[in-house]
């Protein structure tokens, strides 16, 4: 694979110096034309140590404007990353619309190395290609470009920079390294290039023994990549439909208090019936809560961290459940995350970027009231989201939850369900008692109007994403004493499943 790179080319200084001006000032063009398409750019550069990567990216970095531009140099992990899935580090660190990010080194890397050096198995190997070929595709589907780099050197020639290197005293431990294990490097690179070239990401491999060379073949292949990008959205564009800004409520109307019937859903399964004794509720409450408060800091000793998710029916009580749930945990321990409308500098960015980034450290607890389901619920029933973007959601998401899972996280999701008639009785206690007024708002009146359409989003969603690591909990919310126990009783028995037994 590696010898299309035709090993030994070069290009005379005088050639590159004649060349790279008009090739900066078209990518300067492209890089404007970018921006007002609102296109991310996402440039891996990867390849042999040795190769040069460095100094292509030094210039990247004078070829485009710094202002649209960011680099991200991964060397080894931090113990912030280290404690959380591996793909973190690289969420946070994606550009948003309309700008370029340069990746040195990237998800490549650590499964590269780690198969090389024989401290990761091959069904590993294969399951961490599988995830980054998933990862490419999902942000590939949300509009993002992505240009992967791989630049090679020969054995020789790595072997004669290690010489130089040494000479000169700057001989790194990691080029040293790497020259004992050249040919397997290379299999296993030839391996992921091969497994992971796709035609939404496929692979350029470009020789490094000249620089000049090296470079201005990099600024010509992103010049003809960034040119037919710009070219083909351009061509195809199309005005978008209109969208209600993030907030607005659309004009008030009297609401209707009747809801359609609908065909028989996963939620017709939920026993609405249940209640707690309430004669020992608040003895059950405080012993839950007590169990709970011993279970977490046992986790935060152990390094494991959960992800606590509620969905819900407007009025269903997913506040109050919440507040009994972190009344037993040490609030040192833990962060409620309440998802809204999404901010101008979320909506730059892939829908999951803004759930990857609040995800806690090893042994805290993040609880997501409402969550990234919103793209298969509200985005779906309110037409927020094109049918082919949350239908494909269902996949990323599961894609998600399973990095969540593979890591270690304790990850439970909720759904707490009412009757209608039941949603109907609060409404009209929030609108009747005074300090439950700003509780209610016509939006809530709007989408009990859409009962039936959100009912059939439930069960896809509930239906779609119950894994086996990250099943759906449909908890009967009629009796709130009920919902709130039930909640706190599964939340400590998920902790007690993986947490070590006492001694």
């Amino acid at each position: 694979m590696f010898e299309t790179a035709e090993l030994g080319r070069s290009l005379s200084k005088a050639d590159f110096s004649k060349q790279e001006p008009a090739l900066q000032i078209s990518l300067l063009a492209l890089q404007q034309r970018l921006r007002a398409l609102k296109v991310p750019v996402i440039i891996l550069v990867s390849g042999v140590e040795g190769a040069g990567k460095g100094g292509t990216v030094n210039r990247l970095n004078k070829w485009f404007d710094s202002r649209g531009l960011r680099t991200h140099a991964f060397w080894e992990s931090s113990d912030e990353e280290r404690e959380r899935p591996r793909f973190w580090r690289f969420w946070r660190t994606l550009p948003e619309r309309g700008s370029v990010g340069v990746l040195l080194g990237s998800w490549y890397t650590e499964p590269i190395v780690e198969h090389a050096f024989e401290r990761c198995d091959e069904d590993r190997f294969e399951r961490e290609l599988r995830q980054i070929v998933e990862f490419e595709q999902l942000l590939a589907a949300d509009g993002a470009l992505i240009i992967k780099f791989w630049y090679h050197i020969s054995e020789e020639e790595q072997a004669k920079r290690l010489h130089h290197d040494r000479e000169a005293g700057i001989a790194s431990p990691q080029l040293t390294e790497y020259s004992r294990i050249y040919n397997r490097f290379r299999e296993v690179s030839e391996r992921a290039i091969r497994d992971t070239d796709h035609a939404i990401a496929p692979w350029h491999i470009v020789e490094g023994t000249d620089s000049h060379y090296q470079h201005l073949t990099t600024g010509q292949i992103l010049q003809q990549l960034l040119t037919r990008h710009c070219d083909r959205l351009e061509q195809s564009q199309v005005p978008p439909a209109p969208v209600p800004a993030a907030g607005k409520e659309a004009p008030r109307k009297a609401h209707s208090h009747t809801v359609a019937s609908s065909q028989r859903t996963i939620l017709d399964t939920v026993d609405l019936t249940q209640r707690a004794d309430p004669e020992t509720y608040e003895a059950e409450l405080s012993a839950l809560q007590d169990r709970l408060r011993r279970l977490t800091w046992q986790a935060k000793r152990e390094g494991r961290d959960t992800v606590l998710v509620f969905e819900g029916w407007d009025a269903a009580g997913k506040g109050g459940a919440i507040r009994r749930l972190v009344a037993g945990i040490d609030a040192r321990l833990f962060r409620v995350i309440s998802i809204a409308a999404p901010t101008d500098e979320e909506l730059a960015h892939h829908y999951l970027w803004r759930f990857w980034r609040h995800l806690p450290r090893a042994g805290y607890v993040t609880v997501y009231d409402r969550s990234w389901y919103g793209r298969v619920l509200v985005e779906r029933v309110e037409g927020f989201s094109q049918d082919h973007e949350w239908e494909r959601a269902y996949p990323e998401i599961n894609a998600f939850e399973e990095q969540l899972t593979d890591h270690g996280i304790v990850l439970l999701k909720f759904w707490l369900h009412i009757s209608p008639e039941e949603q109907l009785r609060r409404f009209r206690e929030r609108e009747e008692l005074a300090w439950k007024q700003y509780k209610i708002t016509d939006e809530d009146w709007r989408n009990r109007e859409k009962w039936q359409a959100y009912e059939q989003a439930v069960h896809d969603m509930v239906s779609r994403t119950s894994t086996r690591n990250a099943p759906w909990r449909l908890i009967p919310a009629v009796d709130k004493k009920f919902a709130r126990l039930s909640v706190l009783r599964q939340v400590c028995e998920a902790l007690e499943a993986v947490l070590a037994p006492p001694s």
